[in-house]
C-alpha cells in the first residue's frame, strides 16, 4: 500500500451523475462524525503519530482538514457569486506548521463540524447549473464545482485512511 495515498488518488469519470453527486455530499456530511469518533480520547502520544516517515502527525492531519475545507467552502462561494474566478492556493505544508497547528484538536474539530453543516445545506441547494459553474486553479485550470465536491469527498476519506494507518501499532512517533 502506498502510504502517501493509502485509498489511491482521486479520480473521477468524465460524465458525474447525480447519484455521484449524492454519496459525495453523504460523505462531506458524515467526515466530522467519523473524524470525531476516530480521534475521540487520543493522547498527546498518539497525536504525534505519523502515518509514513516524513507525514503529518494525526494533530497536523486534523488542523489541515479543517484549513482545507474552509478554503474549499470559500471556493465554492466565489464560483457560485463570480464569473470563473481564479482562486488563491495556499502552501499547506506551511501552514501545518504554524503555531495554531499546536492548538487541541476539539478546535479544529468543532470548526468542521460548523463548517460542513453549512457546506453541506448549500451543496444540497445546488441546481446543475450552480454544479456546471467552475473556478480556475493556477495550478490545475478550471474545475467545475461538481468535480470539487468529488474531490472534497476524497480528501476527507483520504485522511481520514492516513489517520487510520498513523494509529496502527507499528506507526512511527515524531
Amino acid at each position: 500500500m502506498d502510504a502517501k495515498y493509502p485509498i489511491g488518488q482521486f479520480t473521477c469519470n468524465e460524465t458525474i451523475t447525480h447519484e455521484d453527486i449524492h454519496q459525495w455530499i453523504q460523505e462531506i456530511k458524515l467526515l466530522p462524525t467519523r473524524l470525531s469518533e476516530m480521534v475521540k480520547g487520543l493522547t498527546d502520544e498518539k497525536l504525534e503519530k505519523t502515518y509514513r516517515p516524513g507525514g503529518w502527525t494525526v494533530r497536523q492531519i486534523v488542523h489541515h482538514i479543517a484549513d482545507s475545507h474552509l478554503n474549499s467552502y470559500t471556493r465554492f462561494k466565489l464560483a457560485l457569486t463570480e464569473d470563473n474566478p481564479t482562486i488563491k492556493p495556499y502552501a499547506e505544508e506551511k501552514w501545518a506548521l504554524l503555531v495554531d497547528s499546536h492548538l487541541p484538536i476539539s478546535v479544529s474539530i468543532q470548526l468542521i463540524e460548523a463548517l460542513h453543516e453549512r457546506w453541506v445545506y448549500l451543496l444540497e441547494s445546488l441546481t446543475e447549473e450552480q454544479l456546471n459553474r467552475t473556478f480556475v486553479h493556477p495550478d490545475n485550470g478550471a474545475i467545475s464545482l461538481k468535480k470539487n465536491v468529488g474531490i472534497y469527498a476524497w480528501h476527507g476519506n483520504h485522511h481520514l485512511a492516513h489517520i487510520q494507518l498513523a494509529l496502527k501499532e507499528e506507526s512511527r512517533s515524531i
